[in-house]
């Protein structure tokens, strides 16, 4: 017997889209189970603000996600514009740095303009998530609970999960939706029977977008480098940030966030606070001693985060992203299951706008001919 119609596992932002699109044609018979304490996946915006009680929703940064490009990418945008949010321009005025060798001073060059221009949302990625999160039935959603294993029984399947305090959580829907990375479905998800080689191998080989990656982030008083006709960008040969951009909220302080080119083994050997002291050397080198004492700073590895990266994901790799079959052709699993995360889309595969369309074009499949009353029963 159901107890669910549907599961989505994973309430990043794929997993709330297609919570949000089921909502919207009458469907909540749904159950959206996230393995971490809070929702966002892959996007993570902090506050500094948060810890001095300050009332600043506007100042969030992205240690994950941070840009996208409207020009490129309507679907985001329109649903940036149904839930009401704000967006401003990357900052990309003035010169960029260019530090070529650790004996060298950096030197500064003509400042890179994305085309399209990229934008970013006012409160951060994160903002997106909130919005969403607010709009869907708050006891759909359930955070601390890891899928296990899926089982497949005669008419339907069976997802376990290990919930909060230890708690397992069984639940039998007729339909499950894959809203974790391929890698890690296939790599932590045990699929009783197995699934079958031509979804499991392509799933296995398919690397999480941005897996690898450590972010480095540092929020001032002010964006000083402005002052000196720096736009903020730098690119380095010397690190151990190799790419740095402005991640300066609107109308607030001034912030740098950096990629780390140190690979996610050697990181692993390194104390988070010498990673943080190299960063900060980094940016003196840079833009100078103003950028010495950040008024708080963080750093996310997410190669060392169990829920996105496995051990296959520890090596940085040219961002390639093949085509990608989202369920099976045949078999059990016919019908009972379909990937959504963002790696699963053909047109943005791993980039936020991804995420949307994995989620979009799976839920359309699912609904297809049917209507809410025939999903709920």
């Amino acid at each position: 017997m159901l107890t669910e119609r549907i599961a989505i596992i994973g309430g990043g932002l794929s997993g709330l889209y297609a919570a949000y699109l089921l909502e919207q044609r009458g469907i909540r018979n749904y159950v959206l189970l996230e393995a971490r304490v809070a929702l966002g996946g892959r996007i993570a915006s902090v506050s500094p603000t948060a810890l001095t009680g300050e009332q600043r929703p506007s100042e969030q940064y992205d240690l994950g996600a941070t840009w996208f490009w409207p020009d490129l990418q309507p679907e985001l945008q329109a649903l940036v514009d149904e839930l009401g949010l704000q967006t401003f321009a990357q900052q990309e005025e003035g010169d960029m740095l260019l530090e070529r060798s650790p004996t060298q001073p950096p030197v500064r060059a003509d400042g890179y303009r994305s085309t399209p221009p990229a934008r970013r949302l006012v409160g951060g990625m994160g903002a997106l998530i909130d919005a969403l999160h607010q709009r869907l039935t708050a006891n759909r959603l359930m955070t601390h609970c890891h899928v296990r294993r899926l089982r497949y029984l005669d008419d339907c399947v069976e997802v376990e999960a290990d919930g909060p305090q230890g708690r397992e959580r069984m639940h039998r829907v007729a339909h499950v939706l894959l809203a974790v990375p391929p890698r890690l479905a296939a790599g932590t998800i045990l699929f009783e029977p197995a699934l079958p080689d031509p979804l499991a191998g392509p799933w296995k080989h398919c690397a999480t977008w941005m897996a690898p990656h450590a972010k480095y982030l540092a929020v001032f008083d002010r964006p000083f480098w402005r002052e000196q006709g720096l736009s903020g960008e730098a690119r380095s040969a010397v690190g151990p940030m190799t790419e740095i951009h402005d991640a300066s909220a609107l109308a607030c302080h001034g912030a740098l966030f950096g990629f780390l080119g140190v690979p996610a083994a050697v990181r692993r050997q390194i104390p988070e606070e010498e990673l943080r002291a190299l960063c900060r050397a980094q940016l003196v080198r840079l833009f100078g001693r103003c950028a010495s004492s950040p008024r708080t700073e963080y750093l996310k590895d997410w190669a060392s985060d169990p829920y996105t990266a496995l051990e296959a994901d520890n090596k940085v790799g040219a961002h390639q992203m093949l085509p990608l079959p989202s369920c099976a052709a045949s078999g059990v699993w016919c019908n009972r299951l379909t990937g959504i995360a963002s790696e699963w889309s053909p047109q943005f595969g791993g980039y936020v706008a991804g995420a949307l369309d994995a989620a979009r074009r799976a839920v359309a499949a699912l609904t297809a001919g049917n209507t809410a009353h025939s999903l709920l029963h």
